[in-house]
């Protein structure tokens, strides 16, 4: 990357957002790294901006500041009498009630911390009844299509309206054979379109057919409430560090009889409650009924700190107007790409389908890789270019054939080849208007002028040559 501290005589990008953003709505949140200033290769620096949030969203400065706060007085929890063992132990527990508010969880739901949302789908995984079918649509993230090895597995096929897709599922539900526990895995919004889906009628049709199901709200948290009760779903999950939250934590929140009718998710301390040698030399283990059954080891207190610390800072700032400027970003975005005749933008449900703030699209004549490497090297644009562990969906949405090559990063194709990949820029509660401007702007001229620059293939990503 040396090749973005070199100079040249190509106009270099704003080195900051304008005085006065033109919104209509309130004020992005302050966020870590607001301020950072990143080298371009046409030389001169300017203000990065993140438009990856699908992936890692950046920590509100009110997060991090409560843990900065809290960092001296760490301690480890639910196993000391001293008073910093004590202290994290209450700031622990409250935590997880600040969660199940957030999530407006029933009375009788767990909430269990875990590191991720894919642990979070892995733990519900492994306590799914054996006889257990699962039914989860090819359009998933590998998070909630992978984890489900040791159970009867339907995949359905990418629908093309909400309505499809309740439909599609009430089928399969109908045909099962044999009539006995199931269990439905949907998103709540897609990390590849951003589309919001019916995730209520979904709930309703898996009720009706004695299923239960599973909502990962990964993409969906950040964005909008999400009530458990609300949409009546058996369980939710998500990660911190995409609620802008540090630290890699992550929940599942939902109903008690399957986790506690299983084995712990891992065993240890923490997990057991009660540890006894047998005469003939054996352990007899009395587990959890609690939460800590799935929860064995020290927990990441800092991390689900951070956690209920963005649930409470969301929640302060209004949802409504957290909504509302995102769809006045997401405007600002489709409304200039749709102005480069050259720019497909992906799309199941349509142009018309309610979505957060993530777009993939791709660029006729353009190798995906080469176009975002272009625009952090000349713009100090971060978006991410790939298949974004959803490969199905993607290459459904490319019409590609499904054996046809592709990874979650970059391709193998040198620039100006074509890949199989999309680029998408994602964007929430603390993103700029001037950052999205940059980027309608960036994609129109690299478009419209072609890179500036020279880019050659390195380890599978492209990247400036020196």
């Amino acid at each position: 990357m040396s090749a973005y501290a070199s100079t040249s005589t190509a106009t270099s990008a704003s080195a900051s957002a304008s005085a006065s953003e033109e919104s209509c709505c309130a004020a992005p949140l302050p966020v870590l790294g607001r301020d950072v200033t990143v080298p371009l290769v046409t030389g001169g620096e300017v203000t990065y901006a993140a438009l990856d949030y699908a992936a890692s969203a950046p920590a509100l400065q009110r997060v991090w500041d409560d843990v900065a706060a809290y960092a001296p007085y760490y301690g480890s929890v639910h196993r000391g009498a001293g008073y910093l063992s004590q202290l994290s132990t209450d700031l622990f527990e409250n935590s997880r009630a600040a969660v199940a508010e957030f999530l407006d969880c029933r009375p009788s739901d767990q909430v269990v911390f875990t590191r991720s949302t894919t642990d979070s789908l892995n733990l519900l995984a492994q306590v799914i009844p054996a006889d257990c079918q699962v039914f989860v649509f090819e359009t998933e993230h590998h998070a909630s299509l992978l984890p489900w090895r040791d159970a009867r597995v339907t995949y359905l096929n990418a629908p093309r309206t909400p309505q499809q897709a309740v439909a599609t599922l009430e089928r399969a539900l109908a045909d099962r054979d044999p009539y006995g526990p199931a269990l439905v895995c949907v998103t709540g919004a897609s990390n590849v379109t951003g589309e919001l889906w019916p995730v209520r009628e979904l709930a309703a049709a898996a009720h009706a057919h004695g299923a239960r199901i599973v909502l990962d709200a990964a993409q969906l948290a950040p964005h909008h409430p999400v009530s458990v009760r609300e949409l009546d779903v058996d369980w939710i999950a998500f990660s911190g560090h995409k609620l802008y939250a540090p630290f890699g934590s992550g929940v599942l929140a939902g109903r008690a009889d399957w986790l506690q009718a299983s084995e712990p998710y891992l065993a240890g301390g923490g997990a057991s409650r009660r540890v006894a040698r047998r005469g003939d030399g054996g352990v007899d283990v009395e587990w959890h009924t609690t939460a800590a059954r799935h929860e064995a080891g020290s927990p990441n207190v800092i991390g689900v700190y951070a956690i209920a610390s963005a649930c409470k800072a969301l929640s302060e700032a209004g949802f409504a107007a957290l909504v509302e400027r995102e769809k006045h970003l997401i405007a600002k975005v489709r409304t200039g790409l749709a102005a480069v005749p050259e720019v497909r933008v992906l799309s199941l449900f349509g142009d018309d389908a309610p979505r957060v703030g993530v777009i993939s699209f791709v660029v006729e004549g353009w190798n995906s890789s080469h176009f975002a490497a272009a625009l952090s090297a000349e713009y100090g644009i971060g978006v991410r270019d790939g298949l974004f562990c959803a490969h199905p969906l993607v290459r459904t949405l490319l019409g590609s054939e499904p054996q046809e090559p592709g990874e979650c990063g970059a391709p193998e194709a040198e620039p100006g080849e074509r890949s199989l990949n999309a680029i998408r820029v994602s964007f929430g509660a603390g993103t700029p208007d001037e950052h999205v401007d940059r980027f309608v702007r960036a994609v129109g001229e690299l478009v419209r002028d072609g890179a500036k620059w020279e880019y050659r293939t390195e380890e599978g990503r492209c990247v400036p040559a020196v």
